[in-house]
């Protein structure tokens, strides 16, 4: 814990990054850890002006449909392209005078703004702290290794959600203070309710089996191998029916043709518009299970709201899954490929194991909380570099 002295006086924190009117995981994270450190502190956050350029833009929207979330102080200020913007919105940082800087960072095309805004608008006695999401992106490009130097070099100290991100760190950064804290869980998408009620809302039969496949359509995630598992003869067998719930990030074509040459039918529901935050319990609480078949990863958002819903988990073993998913317990690791996860799903319904699971989940979900993020960050906050 932080010493007294540190916690005696009211911090100013600012935290930089995506936040409404933006969309996704990384809004719903800033804006989730903002509302746990207001508790004790002074806490704005701001968020950009443009984000990502429309040409960069995978989606079909970056900006949210959700009123506004309450009683946060939220402010666009960053445009992640343009140079002059860095400039005068460090002067403001530097102005506002915060205690404690904290951003995320998750790629590379992001480490000239933040790692900008960061050198300008730093003091002397202010100390930043970044959340790593990933050091090493999933899908390499020009520059990555350049712009991630960049963005390090004026931060403090670090919290990696995984220990794959941690091993990514210290490949660039050796002696800077570091701690791996896993993604708390996703509190804000509502309450649970039954699996009947979701699966009402959704027009779902009430008597079959459904697994989910949740989040944004990228090839890392894996989705192609979850279409080829759903072919497989046990899945038939089974009667295994399969959620896609998220929106494309590339294109959709190759999925398309795969759901039409493995012949799926209506075993697997594509619903591939962006889920809006209140409709996100439904998909969870309809589904027995929830599959994460990603090819690479470092840690997963949706595991983490898997476990606010108290769902089983198959996952595949890659980067920071399986320190998310004790195998046997909460749900089961699989290779990824088509064979392993469906055989995964086949010992789930076959061992009958959704009751023991989600005890498992619900004890298992108490190590994620939010409080546990903040106390590391006041405490990294404390140390001082030598």
């Amino acid at each position: 814990m932080p010493s007294p002295s540190f916690m005696a006086n009211k911090k100013k924190i600012l935290i930089l990054g995506t936040a409404y009117p933006f969309r996704g995981g990384l809004a719903a994270y800033n804006e989730r850890l903002a509302e746990e450190l207001q508790q004790t502190d002074e806490v704005e956050i701001w968020t950009f002006t443009i984000q990502y350029p429309k040409l960069f833009f995978p989606g079909k929207s970056q900006f949210s449909d959700d009123p506004p979330p309450k009683h946060l102080r939220i402010k666009r200020m960053i445009n992640s392209v343009n140079p002059l913007n860095w400039l005068i919105t460090g002067r403001k940082i530097r102005q506002w005078k915060p205690d404690i800087i904290i951003t995320k960072y998750w790629l590379p095309i992001m480490g000239p703004s933040l790692g900008s805004l960061l050198r300008l608008g730093k003091r002397k006695d202010t100390r930043v702290i970044a959340i790593l999401d990933n050091v090493v992106p999933h899908e390499k490009r020009p520059g990555d290794v350049p712009f991630t130097r960049y963005f390090l070099k004026p931060v403090d100290a670090f919290i990696a959600m995984s220990q794959s991100v941690l091993n990514d760190l210290r490949m660039f950064e050796k002696h800077k203070p570091a701690s791996l804290i896993p993604h708390p869980i996703y509190d804000n998408y509502g309450p649970i309710i039954s699996k009947t009620a979701a699966r009402q809302q959704l027009k779902l039969d009430p008597a079959k089996k459904y697994i989910l496949f949740f989040g944004f359509i990228r090839q890392y995630k894996g989705l192609d191998l979850l279409l080829k598992a759903m072919a497989d003869e046990r899945m038939k067998q089974l009667d295994v029916h399969a959620i896609v719930a998220g929106e494309y990030y590339e294109d959709a074509a190759p999925y398309q043709e795969l759901l039409a040459r493995l012949q799926l039918g209506d075993r697997v529901l594509m619903h591939t518009d962006f889920i809006p935050n209140e409709a996100v319990k439904n998909y969870f609480c309809a589904a027995d299970l929830v599959v994460q078949p990603y090819k690479s990863a470092t840690q997963s958002g949706i595991s983490q709201i898997a476990y606010h819903f108290e769902k089983p988990m198959v996952v595949t073993k890659v980067g920071g899954l399986v320190e998310m998913v004790p195998d046997g317990i909460v749900g089961f690791q699989a290779e990824p490929d088509p064979g392993s996860i469906a055989s995964a799903i086949e010992k789930y319904y076959k061992e009958n194991r959704e009751a023991d699971m989600v005890a498992a989940v619900q004890e298992e979900k108490k190590q994620y909380s939010w409080s546990r993020l903040a106390n590391e960050i006041y405490k990294l906050a404390e140390t001082k570099n030598h």
